[in-house]
């Protein structure tokens, strides 16, 4: 086994399913199928030679050699990433700001975790805020105007690198819910969709969620 031959991506892909728990979020999170993450992974696992994780129905699980594994696989992504970080800061010259975009759907609770990196960092900078719609932040984003955004798992964007920092829950509202009870995607899938202009990226998640588990979107003209 020669590690020269380890694929970048697919490295990247292991490390998404072991913090998402699960293939299909790992892929929307990416913006892959989830056919072409799990081929990804298989790959990775013949080069190392073990499996990674085990699929049941209660969900994914790491393997005893995942276990093992998997945190060599972060350490090294996260060093990766260092070295494209630090050369940019050695590049920079006089005080500096990071400016992040955010799609609407982003909690509070990222912007805050944000600040909190940011006020950590070795020489802290100030952080500046921008919120738009999904396809200005990606224009900013390749105009160098922002240097990083925070949105909703969707599309990845090639030139850029693309991380998952954090998994929230489905929520589905319905006219006869009486409580707020669990509901599967299969019994979602039978009611009508309206899907609204594309902004926020919910509408590209919601298409691409049931794209993942190969089922129809029912949708309002």
């Amino acid at each position: 086994m020669a590690t020269d031959r380890l694929n970048l991506e697919g490295l990247r892909y292991a490390q998404a399913v072991a913090e998402t728990k699960s293939f299909s979020a790992a892929a929307r999170a990416y913006g892959v199928t989830q056919p072409a993450l799990s081929n990804g992974i298989a790959k990775l696992e013949e080069r190392l030679g073990g499996k990674l994780f085990e699929r049941s129905p209660r969900g994914v699980t790491q393997t005893a050699f995942g276990i093992r594994i998997l945190p060599l696989i972060e350490r090294a992504l996260t060093a990766l990433d260092a070295i494209g970080a630090e050369a940019r800061r050695l590049n920079e010259s006089g005080e500096q700001k990071i400016r992040m975009g955010l799609s609407p759907l982003i909690g509070s609770h990222l912007v805050a975790r944000a600040f909190s990196m940011v006020q950590g960092l070795p020489a802290p900078r100030d952080l500046v805020l921008r919120e738009a719609n999904m396809q200005e932040l990606r224009e900013c984003l390749l105009a160098g105007q922002l240097d990083i955004i925070l949105i909703p798992a969707v599309a990845a964007m090639p030139r850029f690198e693309h991380r998952v920092i954090d998994v929230e829950p489905i929520v589905v509202v319905t006219p006869d819910a009486a409580e707020a009870t669990p509901v599967e995607l299969t019994e979602a899938g039978k009611e009508q969709f309206i899907l609204v202009p594309d902004t926020c990226g919910l509408t590209t998640f919601t298409t691409r969620l049931f794209q993942a588990h190969e089922m129809p979107l029912n949708t309002y003209p």
